[in-house]
């Protein structure tokens, strides 16, 4: 088995489950912007930038609009999202033993870092998309993570849950470990699974 000494982390489905936050804040949307299209299938793509979701679902208006009234309601409905048994043990291990830890996620700065102080994930690299940095699957995210961390793609793997995480980190090519208790359906080409967050340990030490 392969040991990494960089791990990096998707939030929604590996860190935190964050499902009934999204369901909530998708209603509000539906209702003000009187959309047709079903949390299910919004939720189908989970783990794109939200304008490509949006998109990717036929909504090609308004849609500024819309990501400013999601992002507003998942704020406000932030006590419905709870942290995955383990993660703060995890991350606490990880750290003592100087294996560096960060985040890529399609979520904005501002969102995550509400999210990260609230549940007490003490993880301080965190990538999300902005201008000039494309969101996953493009590589760009997990390579400017790799930098920071001042780590080497061989030694570096990226935890995810949704196929799309897997691109990018294919693109990045970097290593991929599939949280099977996240979002996504597994897949016959994830090769390295885990089934609790604590199970990443096997991988590093």
């Amino acid at each position: 088995m392969k040991k990494f000494n960089t791990v990096i982390f998707d939030l929604d489905g590996v860190l935190i489950d964050s499902k009934k936050n999204m369901r909530n804040s998708w209603q509000k949307v539906k209702d003000v912007f009187l959309l047709s299209q079903s949390f299910d299938e919004y939720f189908r793509f989970v783990g794109y930038p939200f304008e490509i979701i949006l998109n990717k679902i036929g909504i090609f208006q308004n849609i500024k609009r819309i990501k400013v009234l999601y992002a507003k309601e998942s704020i406000r409905n932030v006590n419905y999202i709870k942290i995955h048994n383990g993660v703060i043990e995890t991350i606490r291990k990880l750290k003592k033993n100087k294996i560096n830890i960060g985040i890529v996620t399609s979520k904005d700065l501002k969102r995550t870092k509400i999210i990260l102080k609230k549940l007490k994930i003490p993880i301080e690299t965190i990538i999300c998309p902005k201008k000039k940095l494309k969101g996953k699957p493009f590589p760009d995210q997990l390579l400017l993570a790799t930098k920071k961390l001042m780590s080497s793609k061989n030694k570096t793997c990226y935890v995810g849950d949704m196929y799309v995480d897997y691109q990018a980190a294919k693109n990045a090519r970097v290593g991929f470990i599939f949280a099977k208790y996240g979002y996504g359906k597994k897949k016959s080409i994830f090769k390295n699974i885990i089934k609790k967050p604590r199970d990443i340990l096997k991988f590093t030490l």
